[in-house]
């Protein structure tokens, strides 16, 4: 038979920041489980590599955000966009999986229509959120969509767009943080009350909040002097969040590594975020929180314009009320976020509808069942085995 056994495909993945690197790095662990011999190509970060990805550039090159950030960058995005799609075309993959970052993804996505490799793109952009005409052009070049939200799929189906929801990444994320072994590796006592601080992990965001959060941090130390702070960061930004937080009030320690990540939420009492997916994080290991963000005032602009939801927060949305308070933009004020900080961090009513929210929204997006990315890996190798069969009849014939 000229039937190639799925074992020896070929599964091309382009990721575009460190969020979509998870993603993809779970993906291939769990398709390589079930299939160890099958080839990963495509772009990727540190998590995918460790997988098995040869890497056909650094992904850091796409990490960034914002109109105002992006245009510096656009000539040398564009040649990266026409490289990835010629590399497609030349490794001829089995399927090609595009991971969010869709100002990269599409693109590439796009002069790969109808060059008979399958495209499946992870992370259903927002069109629930804005510009809802992005569903019928996605349609018309994407074989298939992964999305993490319950209620996206109907948004995709309409127009025709085959959509699996699978849950969100957040939920297979082993949660189990160790907090006694937290406070003794750095000395903190049991009693002692904890708050996590958590800027974002890109530069452009790092640099945005960074002194909103320190004056956050500096009122709170006139109410909870003996509180500690603790800031998880990612490697990239390590250095810049260390040096920026260094002469902060209320000691803080600055941590890296997913186990660290881990220990320092189970650890927490209350926690200041930026926004992104780290709130549903939050949300999961039941730590209370707030979210403080700030985009250019470009980006902003344009956003007020086309935003049609007044949230930003998974738990929010699922949920369809606030349960977890936001201060976006010119809300991101000491004065706006301290009072409500101040409640969560000395038990408050906030604080317990916040916990009993945090069960709900995570069952909805499906923690406690399967994997997201076993169910994920489900809809890459079908997909897989079925352009193979296609192919398989049509050169039999």
């Amino acid at each position: 038979m000229n039937k190639p056994k799925i074992q020896t495909a070929k599964i091309m993945l382009v990721a575009g920041e460190a969020s979509g690197d998870q993603l993809g790095g779970r993906l291939m662990s769990a398709i390589k489980a079930r299939h160890p011999e099958i080839r990963f190509i495509g772009v990727g970060g540190p998590r995918m590599t460790g997988e098995g990805l040869e890497s056909l550039f650094p992904m850091d090159e796409m990490s960034v955000m914002g109109l105002a950030e992006v245009l510096p960058h656009i000539p040398h995005l564009l040649k990266r966009i026409r490289q990835t799609a010629e590399y497609a075309l030349e490794q001829q993959p089995d399927v090609v999986i595009t991971i969010d970052a869709p100002d990269f993804s599409f693109r590439v996505g796009k002069k790969l229509k109808g060059r008979g490799i399958p495209l499946v793109h992870y992370v259903a952009p927002s069109v629930w959120a804005w510009r809802p005409g992005r569903a019928k052009k996605i349609a018309g070049f994407l074989d298939h969509l992964l999305a993490l939200l319950p209620f996206e799929p109907p948004y995709f189906e309409r127009v025709g767009l085959p959509t699996s929801f699978i849950g969100h990444s957040a939920v297979e994320e082993r949660h189990g943080g160790d907090a006694d072994r937290f406070r003794e590796q750095h000395g903190i006592a049991a009693d002692c009350k904890i708050l996590t601080v958590l800027p974002g992990s890109r530069n452009s965001e790092v640099t945005r909040l960074l002194p909103v959060f320190r004056d956050v941090c500096e009122r709170l130390d006139e109410d909870f002097p003996d509180a500690r702070i603790v800031v998880p960061t990612v490697s990239k930004v390590a250095q810049v969040v260390g040096d920026a937080v260094a002469d902060w009030p209320l000691r803080p320690i600055v941590v890296t590594g997913d186990q660290d990540r881990r220990d320092a939420f189970a650890a927490s009492h209350a926690a200041l975020a930026a926004s992104g997916t780290v709130s549903l994080e939050l949300a999961i290991t039941g730590v209370p929180h707030v979210i403080g963000y700030k985009l250019s005032p470009i980006t902003a602009w344009i956003a007020r314009r086309l935003l049609r939801i007044d949230t930003v927060t998974i738990v929010n949305l699922v949920l369809g009320k606030k349960l977890v308070p936001e201060f976006l933009q010119q809300d991101c004020r000491p004065n706006r976020i301290v009072p409500v900080l101040k409640s969560l961090m000395a038990d408050g009513e906030g604080r317990a509808a916040q916990l009993d929210g945090f069960d709900a929204a995570t069952t909805m997006l499906g923690f406690g069942d399967r994997p997201p990315s076993e169910k994920a890996a489900d809809v890459i190798l079908e997909i897989i085995e079925k352009n193979s069969s296609a192919k398989t009849g049509i050169s039999g014939q």
